[in-house]
């Protein structure tokens, strides 16, 4: 039930109730004219009617959306034609209460219409409706089509073909692509059977399974999303027509046992989605928040979390401490993403997060933690994107018993920081300090954090980082296939920056301990991933992880990396780092950040 402030794909919460009577011969005119479904839905995206009027044209009700902006109601034809291609499901627009049942053999007369869901600037593909429709109820208490079958077996591995454009006009090759085999079905009755959670419930009562359980499962019940050619075929988005306390609060490697079954609709958030009449049950997977191992003496930990919009009037100080202390084991520094001001969202010029900060390290030392230290630069009001109001930033924790901080003054928050060399070392210039935030880059976006710790005697290097967002991406079931990632243009130059500043840092001194972390909001495998990287300055070391753990955030479906740490060649040829992905938050349906923390461990 997807509302997330969508326009006619808002909130789905309707009660369905699926008969099985008797079967039921349409009844239509018969004219020589005569529209059926598989007619309207076409062989293509695109429907051969839409823009024109259809009469009389013949289904059975399967199941109904009473309420919400996107009152209608499916029907299906129970007679298909022979070309897999056509689907013989349709979405009726209503724009109020349908006043018909499921199991309704039905005629409707109305408009074809194609509506994109998030509007045509949106990328997204359309769905085919009747709209303005005259409805006649032709009998009652019909049995509903068989379902069609979503499985390993009939969900094809390619996901689409790729013209380097719209697909929108293509022949659908419903046993090519896993696209077209989708399209080939909408409207139409399907189902899945014991189907594993790849997405966890989330605040719009919603969740994700996967048809296909061994494609590119993750240790912990998952599907890994690992380079821009594997999207996972076999993810698929399920809502309910059933009220939404009855939906079931999924975690990541559950299973929906038995069947879940629908019509299969595409919206805004996801793309295609069976909308579930009769919903599985919900089988514990046993799924349990990760623990990493404390650091050895001679260990530097350091992570880095995205706490989400962290404020005094949160209240998940007490969490977010215990998952520190418990869950990552104290680490010796901390970077944290998304520190808010300390009245929040409230857009008053207030920029300061001391009060934030303090009351989680506060919390942290309740929790049976260290007594954390910070450094920080307040931003300018409203100049580092994010909440309006809100002025996220990263911060610096660190524990003055194990580690220490190197402060050196001048660092605001247009002030660069620079390396120059002290007695043969590299040094900044500000400690704290921002990195480049002048540069267009970093535009109405968070500017790095660089920092200058001392461990045991031996200087390491931390650059914070939180990069642009992928707002304004296409979907990856857009119709424009590949879709087109314009928000990497900015992360990019935003990789350019820290890779520069990391050279610099080298260029003084090649054996420097150099770590550059945060939420880098894009993939290991991705081109923000390789210039960060260019020239060897910089290596991810998720990569040392098995490919089946190599993610921090789940979207969709898909497990994937938007977290990562970084380090420099003396830290990664050292051959002594442990790296884990603590996975507490992003499989989980009640959790306290959408991003697990991430640590790495080694001998500075």
């Amino acid at each position: 039930m997807p509302s997330k402030s969508s326009t006619r794909l808002a909130a789905l919460t309707v009660a369905a109730v699926c008969s099985a009577a008797s079967t039921v011969a349409l009844v239509s005119p018969a004219h020589a004219d005569t529209v059926r479904v598989h007619d309207i839905q076409g062989s293509t995206r695109i429907s051969p009617y839409a823009g024109k009027q259809v009469t009389d044209v013949a289904g059975i009700v399967t199941a109904i959306r009473a309420y919400g902006s996107s009152k209608g109601f499916w029907m299906q034809d129970p007679s298909p034609d022979a070309d897999p291609a056509t689907s013989e499901g349709v979405l009726v627009f209503t724009g109020s209460a349908p006043k018909v049942a499921v199991g309704d053999a039905v005629t409707v007369s109305g408009t074809v219409s194609e509506y994109v869901p998030g509007g045509t600037s949106s990328g997204n593909q359309s769905v085919t409706e009747i709209t303005r429709p005259t409805v006649q109820v032709v009998s009652a208490g019909n049995a509903l089509p068989a379902p069609a079958v979503l499985d390993a077996a009939s969900v094809p591995d390619a996901y689409t073909a790729e013209p380097n454009g719209s697909i929108n006009a293509l022949p659908l090759r419903p046993d090519a692509y896993a696209l077209d085999f989708y399209e080939s079905l909408e409207g139409m009755n399907v189902q899945v059977a014991d189907a594993r959670v790849v997405g966890a419930t989330d605040p719009y009562t919603e969740l994700w399974v996967t048809v296909k359980p061994d494609e590119n499962a993750a240790r912990r019940g998952g599907t890994v999303y690992g380079s821009y050619d594997a999207q996972n075929s076999g993810r698929l988005q399920i809502q309910s027509l059933g009220a939404a306390a009855d939906f079931p609060a999924a975690n990541v490697g559950d299973t929906l046992a038995g069947t879940t079954t629908g019509p299969l609709d595409y919206n805004q958030f996801g793309g295609y989605t069976l909308v579930a009449g009769e919903l599985g049950t919900l089988r514990d997977g046993g799924t349990e928040r990760e623990t990493t191992r404390a650091q050895r003496p001679g260990e530097l930990a350091v992570a880095t979390y995205n706490v989400e919009n962290l404020d005094p009037s949160d209240d998940t100080f007490g969490a977010h401490a215990a998952a520190i202390v418990n869950n990552l084991q104290s680490p010796d520094i901390v970077s944290l993403e998304e520190i808010q001001d300390n009245n929040g969202a409230t857009d008053d010029g207030t920029v300061a997060a001391d009060e934030t900060v303090a009351k989680l390290i506060d919390a942290i030392a309740a929790a049976g933690g260290p007594r954390y230290d910070w450094r920080g630069i307040d931003p300018a009001d409203g100049a580092d994107g994010g909440e309006p109001g809100g002025n996220i930033r990263q911060v610096f924790l660190f524990n003055p018993d194990r580690v220490s901080f190197t402060d050196r003054a001048g660092g605001d928050a247009t002030t660069a920081t620079g390396v120059t060399e002290r007695h043969g070392r590299a040094a900044l210039t500000f400690s704290p300090g921002r990195v480049d935030p002048a540069n267009e880059a970093w535009e109405d976006s968070r500017k790095p954090l660089a920092g200058e710790f001392v461990f045991r005697g031996r200087t390491v290097f931390v650059i914070a980082n939180h990069f642009s967002s992928k707002g304004g991406d296409q979907g990856m079931t857009s119709q424009f296939q590949p879709p087109v990632r314009s928000s990497e243009t900015r992360r990019h130059l935003q990789a350019a920056a820290v890779n520069a500043f990391a050279k610099d840092i080298l260029d003084v001194r090649r054996n420097a301990a150099v770590i550059a972390l945060g939420d880098i909001n894009d993939f290991e495998f991705s081109g923000t991933a390789r210039t960060l990287e260019r020239d060897g300055a910089l290596w991810s070391a998720i990569k040392s992880l098995p490919r089946g753990e190599r993610y921090t955030y789940t979207y969709q479906g898909n497990s994937q990396t938007l977290d990562q740490i970084l380090v420099s060649p003396a830290i990664r040829r050292g051959g002594d780092f442990a790296y884990d992905s603590v996975h507490i938050n992003a499989e989980f349906h009640d959790q306290i950040s959408d991003h697990d923390p991430q640590v790495l461990r080694f001998h500075p």
